[in-house]
This record gives structure tokens, sequence and C-alpha cells, in this order.
């Protein structure tokens, strides 16, 4: 496995794709369709003897341009399939208008989240700059669902349903010890002169296991959620549920879309989860001085946005807001939302401890600073 790391200056920097080199030519993710980028990915595979053309396959993480873009153009290249999960599907076949590109749909959601005029034209002004190229060319994709499992060459990847972040954003699960080739003889090394070797699993039970996770999971940041992907319902709750599933799986190791590997996943996945607990605890916190709109919300956790960060930062103060109002703790009037109770003490918070799932971490890990 080569892990490919491409620049980014419109979204988040230092995107990872993977190139696996086994007797089908596989990459995960390709990288966002701008020219700098482009060339990038055809060096970084041209160093170990690889073209557009030789690539057998594509496995998408999700359709966001940063991690499909380029998929459409490799395809073109030499007929490569790709294969991304149903529910993203129709962004990354363009059978489906991005949000970016659609001025109704902008219209309903900061309508709802109550950002200001000001606010959309600036908005508007990063997405007519950057284009609509960032995300290439159409791909003719092959959809897959939770749990369906490809055998690349001997490797097998698992598809792992983790939304959130985007509808049907999913990782690609795979036993480090089936990758070929000298360069990866030191991810084995820890079972090499052991009996375990033979097994399938480690010495205390847990399943030899590692993970390409795209955004579900990133070293540095916590993944955007209500902005990144305005067609999930509930997005903080489902993401939440697919953090505990990464805690579940309990992986050795995480290979992110953005930046280095996670060592400890599942902690990662644990702390990123406390980090919404608390971030809960902020909106409560800004609620108590009496109703805002999402974009309000925002302000007060983030202060002044810029770029993609205006539509991330009122998008992850609506996700939760959302959240809350689902659980009854607070209730929309307008755009605005409310305390449904209004706390005696200002000091006093509602219970949120059963709006997030719980897991073998928790207690252990504290998520505060993200």
């Amino acid at each position: 496995m080569k892990r490919i790391q491409l620049g980014n200056t419109v979204f988040e920097g230092e995107n990872d794709a993977y190139l696996l080199d086994t007797d089908e030519t596989t990459l995960i993710d390709t990288g966002v369709a701008t020219p700098d980028t482009r060339e990038e990915l055809r060096d970084g595979l041209a160093a170990h003897g690889v073209a557009f053309a030789d690539v057998d396959r594509v496995f998408l993480t999700h359709w966001h341009p940063d991690h499909a873009g380029l998929a459409g153009e490799i395809q073109a290249a030499g007929d490569a399939d790709v294969f991304v999960h149903a529910a993203d599907a129709s962004l990354v076949d363009g059978s489906e208008t991005a949000f970016a590109e659609d001025p109704d749909a902008q219209t309903a959601v900061f309508d709802r989240w109550g950002m200001p005029a000001e606010a959309r034209e600036r908005l508007q002004s990063f997405y007519a700059a950057v284009g609509r190229g960032l995300r290439g060319r159409d791909a003719t994709v092959t959809t897959f669902t939770d749990g369906d499992t490809f055998d690349i060459g001997g490797l097998a990847l698992e598809a792992v349903h983790l939304p959130g972040h985007t509808a049907g954003l999913s990782a690609f699960a795979f036993d480090p010890r089936e990758l070929p080739g000298e360069s990866d003889a030191a991810a084995r090394s820890d079972v090499a002169d052991d009996e375990s070797a033979a097994s399938d699993r480690h010495e205390d039970g847990r399943r030899f296991a590692e993970a390409f996770t795209g955004d579900a999971l990133l070293p540095r940041y916590t993944p955007n959620v209500g902005g990144a992907d305005v067609r999930v319902d509930d997005p903080l709750g489902k993401y939440a549920d697919s953090l505990a599933r990464i805690v579940e799986r309990d992986w050795d190791a995480a290979h992110p879309g953005h930046r280095e590997r996670i060592d400890e996943p599942s902690r990662r996945a644990a702390e990123i989860l406390d980090h919404h607990r608390h971030r809960t605890r902020r909106v409560l916190d800004v609620l108590a001085e009496g109703p805002a709109t999402a974009w309000e919300v925002s302000a007060a956790l983030f202060g002044e946005l810029e770029a993609i960060h205006i539509l991330h930062g009122p998008g992850e103060a609506f996700a939760h807001l959302d959240h809350l109002a689902a659980a009854g703790v607070v209730e929309r009037d307008g755009n605005a939302y409310r305390l449904v109770e209004t706390p005696v003490d200002a000091a006093e918070q509602p219970e949120i401890t059963g709006l997030f799932p719980t897991t073998r971490l928790d207690g252990v890990v504290d998520g505060a600073d993200g």
C-alpha cells in the first residue's frame, strides 16, 4: 500500500489517496480535480510505475470533490470501475445537482439557518471562484452498501457504512497481512514470529484489521457534520452512531482522507464523540441566553468564518440544534431555537447523556479540545 499525499488549497488540505498495487491496480480516493492536484496524483502514481490508464478500480469513501474529483478522468483514461456507496452515487455520476450549484436549495437551507445576506454573498463568491471543475468529469459508478466485500487481487475490502459527514461515507476495512509487497512487511511484523500469525486474530481475540476511513475519522480536527452534506437527516445522530461503531470495530489503524495514519482509531473516535458532547453543552449555554438561529449559534461557537467554513459553521450548529430538537430538549420557533425548559439556575443544563451512544472508552478520553 502506498499513500500519495495531495495538496488541497480549496478545502482542508493534505488529502490522501491510497494505491493498492495488487493484481488489480486500485485507488482509494483520487483528490480534487484541480490542475495542481491532478499532476500530483499523476506524479505520485508514476513513482510506482502506474498511470491513470493502468488503474483497474477506484473506491471512493464519499462524494466530496476532494475525494472523488478525479474519478471520472481516471475512468475515462483506462475504463476503471468506480465504486461508491449508493447514498452518494448520484453526486458522483452527475444525476443529482450538487448543493454548491443549486441556488434554490441554497436559499431554502440558508433561510432555515438564519444566514444573513452578506454571508450568503461571500459563500456564493467562494463557490464562483472555485468553480464546478473541482468535481471533474462525471463517472459511471457501481454502487455498494454496508457489508459488501470486494476481492482485490487477494485483498478483501469490506465496505463499512459510516454516515454523518455525508450520507454515503464508507470506510474500507481490510486485513493488513493480505497486503502484497516487501514494503508492507512492517505492517505484519508484530505477528510474523507469533503463533497467531496463522490465525485471523490477535492474542486478545481481536481480528487483525485496519481501515481506509475517508473523512469519518481524522487525526487533527473533527469532520464537519450538517454543512458537509445537507441531504443527511439528523447528521449528528448518524455521525455519533458511526463513531460508536468505529470504537466497536477496534481497528488496529486507520488511514484517513487527510493527513497521517491514526494508530489508535477507537480512541480517536471516542475523543471526537466526547467532543460533540462538549459542543452540545456549549450550544445549550448559548440558548440559555435566549433563542438563537443556527447562524447565531455558529457565531458564538466559531466566530467570523471564511470560504467553505461559512457553510460548515452554521451547518455544524444546525446539526446540534436539530439533534437537541429531536430529543425534545429545544424547540424551533421560525428559524430560531429555544430551550423547552429554562433552568432556574443558569449554571444548570438539561441532561444530554441519552443523546449520544455509549462506548467502552467513555470516561477514558476527553474530547474537550477536539
